[in-house]
């Protein structure tokens, strides 16, 4: 089954995962938002299939002038995708979710020991969205 996604979809799939590491890089202790970024990229990075080939690029202009107004943008879009892959791909979907949430995994696994409150909260709340759909 080949996958036709518009530029728009591809940005909105972009958006949620890429906008997912920044939003879990916020979360970090101070000093390790560096390697939770790293390590999520490299989770987006190494996606395979129709979302692998998407999220290859991270989106330009993925800014908010606080964590607050970034998850305003991040969190929908993370829904957004869910429910666009579910009916164009439901197995594309399921790897969205996936890679996401290794994404999401390989931040918080920056953290010495558990993960910080503030970071296993986040993870919660893209958890969630992705959920919603």
């Amino acid at each position: 089954m080949s996958v036709t996604l518009t530029d728009q979809d591809k940005l909105t799939l972009r958006t949620a995962a890429w906008g997912a590491v920044s939003l879990m890089s916020a979360a970090a202790a101070a000093g390790s938002a560096h390697k939770a970024a790293t390590g999520s990229s490299i989770a987006l990075t190494s996606a395979t299939g129709v979302v692998g080939h998407v999220l290859v690029k991270a989106p330009k202009g993925l800014k908010g002038k606080s964590v607050a107004a970034l998850a305003d943008q991040v969190l929908p879009a993370v829904t957004a995708a869910m429910t666009l892959l579910k009916q164009q791909a439901p197995a594309e979907a399921d790897n969205f979710r996936r890679t996401v949430l290794v994404a999401i995994e390989a931040a918080a696994r920056t953290q010495k020991g558990e993960p910080s409150p503030t970071m296993a909260e986040m993870a919660r709340k893209i958890t969630e969205a992705l959920d919603a759909a």
